[in-house]
């Protein structure tokens, strides 16, 4: 079940965004953002978003946190299959109690890595870096309350936004570093996924699987000499491997909403 973009990207098919274009004067000089209700629709199609480790204190009262089986990318469960996302409504407004990742916060801008001889604005790596937008947004107007641009120049609410966008690069590379630490140690573990089933009398069936993701091994941590685990509580990460340990107790939330989700869709 653990699909979903994030981390470097180039220009092609990324979560949420539909029709990425270069932000420019010359395309887009007129344009820019206005108030929409449900502003965050966007999601309704996606159960899984990248995190970064910054946000585990606070996504892990809300929701599982799971790492995608290949890219080891940290994930916020938002549902269980794609299609669902357990925390909007039917109208697509969030549920305000939900916190929502930063991936999602930045939209409609993207900075994509280019490549090539680095020129403009750089990534830490020297790659060049283009902040893009997506122009299929329903934010965004022609007759905008907060313009791209202010004659010539990006605006004040641009240029917020692409400082956000920087930010986002630098808890990105954090949360790649973690990862990697993770791995070096060897502590995560593949889990399966599966949902409780009853037979037509009542009783227990099989659990159904419906998918696996990584996890933090418990037994692993544990098993660490104590001077590793020292050496991981000095790197600050140990606070980041319990948040995430403790999210996951939040799985029966977001199966009792997929259920109540799945009871009220009429059928077909």
């Amino acid at each position: 079940m653990t699909t979903a973009q994030g981390g470097q990207q180039t220009l092609g098919r990324i979560l949420f965004y539909s029709q990425l274009e270069p932000l420019s004067y010359e395309k887009h000089g007129t344009l820019g953002v206005s108030q929409v209700q449900n502003p965050f629709s966007f999601l309704s199609e996606t159960h899984l978003v990248p995190l970064t480790v910054d946000e585990f204190g606070l996504a892990a009262v809300c929701y599982p946190i799971i790492f995608d089986t290949q890219t080891k990318t940290p994930l916020a469960v938002m549902g269980l299959r794609p299609g669902m996302n357990v925390f909007l409504g039917n109208d697509g407004s969030l549920d305000p109690e939900v916190y929502l990742p930063a991936f999602a916060r930045r939209y409609p801008f993207l900075p994509v890595i280019a490549g090539g001889k680095p020129e403009g604005q750089q990534s830490q790596d020297g790659d060049r870096v283009l902040v893009c937008i997506d122009r299929a947004a329903k934010m965004l107007s022609s007759t905008p309350e907060l313009p791209f641009f202010e004659g010539d120049k990006p605006s004040r609410y641009t240029q917020e936004a692409i400082q956000f966008c920087r930010e986002f690069d630098v808890l990105g590379r954090r949360t790649q570093e973690f990862v990697k630490l993770m791995e070096q140690h060897n502590l995560f573990e593949l889990t399966p996924l599966a949902l409780p089933r009853a037979k037509s009398d009542g009783t227990p069936d099989e659990p159904m699987k419906i998918g696996e993701y990584l996890r933090i091994s418990e037994q692993k941590l544990n098993a660490l000499p104590k001077e590793t685990f020292l050496e991981l509580r000095d790197r600050g990460v140990s606070a980041v491997m319990h948040a995430h340990l403790l999210s996951l107790g939040l799985w029966p939330k977001i199966l009792s909403r997929a259920a109540r989700i799945q009871a009220a869709t009429p059928l077909a």
